[in-house]
């Protein structure tokens, strides 16, 4: 199937997104409610599993999935828009609206502005550099970012530009014809991530190797994530998955910010004064299952998500088609 700027859609990603999404609601769920300044309690074993398991592993993903998506609809544009880097200033400058209106309504926590902001003065300005120095400026950033202990924007502009350069190298697009050593190289995540996880269960949140021990693993364990989906792919589950996750990671930007919205909705409704480890999953299990039923329906009459026909209308500044062509061609022939 096409993306909506007419290049065929890589499966693989959307499945990605769309687990990834999972991912960061289950780590959103007490920060959101707690924004509300609704008591958390913390503790149980549940807690320790989602820090080691959730917190921090998904949110690299996301990052690294931007930088691809970023350099993919930069390669578009250049092939259809005689300015093709103003487009992505505007798509840009769009997301910073829609997260700063994130942050003051509904969660400080948002994640969206960060992108636009590091999109802005990182991922943009790189455009101009020759693709060895983005391979080479992506790892030496996530250095500093593991040494300095900055998981926020040094991280962010790391996975960004490690985004783009897989795109620049063509090894996205090579993704659905990856071979015999994903088993292989998702075994040795699993095995290096082991003692990373062991080290963080050691520290506390205030001591000075904690967070590089929280980046670290996060690190490894969102490779791992990433390379065994790319594995199940390849195997019977595949059809299971993309009917998981695909609608959700087509429609990430509107679920995301909906996300939010229902979270606190339901700590309100049902007046939720702490919020237990089951709590959390109970709820993110709701929301997602609510999401990807809807996600499904929508994505059969339309192109994308409403959020995503927006943000498309905005950046290329003329009104793109959000029906279904082929919905449109069945009601063309039922006239």
């Amino acid at each position: 199937m096409p993306t909506s700027s007419g290049q065929p859609r890589i499966a693989e990603l959307d499945v990605i997104r769309g687990f990834a999404l999972c991912g960061i609601l289950l780590a959103n769920v007490q920060p959101i409610s707690g924004g509300r300044t609704v008591e958390v309690s913390t503790g149980s074993d549940g807690s320790i599993w989602l820090g080691l398991l959730v917190e921090q592993r998904f949110m690299p993903i996301f990052a690294l999935l931007f930088g691809i998506g970023f350099s993919l609809l930069l390669r578009s544009a250049s092939a259809r828009a005689p300015r093709p880097r103003v487009l992505l200033v505007r798509r840009l400058l769009c997301l910073l609206a829609i997260g700063a209106a994130h942050f003051l309504l509904l969660w400080w926590g948002d994640i969206l502005s960060t992108y636009a902001v590091v999109g802005l003065l990182v991922l943009l300005p790189s455009t101009w550099l020759p693709r060895p120095a983005v391979a080479i400026l992506g790892p030496v950033l996530l250095i500093v970012s593991l040494a300095t202990g900055d998981g926020r924007f040094t991280l962010t502009a790391a996975l960004f530009l490690t985004g783009s350069a897989l795109v620049r190298y063509n090894l996205v697009d090579r993704l659905p014809q990856l071979g015999r050593g994903l088993p292989i190289t998702t075994l040795g995540l699993a095995l290096a991530a082991v003692p990373v996880l062991i080290w963080q269960t050691t520290l506390q949140p205030d001591d000075r190797a904690f967070s590089t021990a929280l980046a670290t693993g996060g690190l490894l364990v969102a490779a791992f994530y990433v390379c065994l989906l790319l594995v199940l792919l390849r195997t019977r589950l595949r059809p299971i998955l993309q009917a998981i996750f695909t609608p959700l990671g087509r429609m990430a930007l509107t679920n995301y910010l909906a996300a939010t919205a229902l979270v606190l909705t339901i700590v309100a409704v049902f007046d939720l004064q702490t919020i237990a480890t089951t709590d959390v999953v109970l709820i993110a299990a709701a929301i997602l299952t609510t999401q990807c039923v809807y996600s499904t329906l929508w994505l059969r009459r339309f192109t994308q998500g409403p959020l995503e026909w927006l943000w498309r209308w905005a950046t290329w500044t003329h009104r793109p088609p959000l029906r279904s062509l082929t919905i449109e061609t069945w009601q063309n022939e039922t006239r």
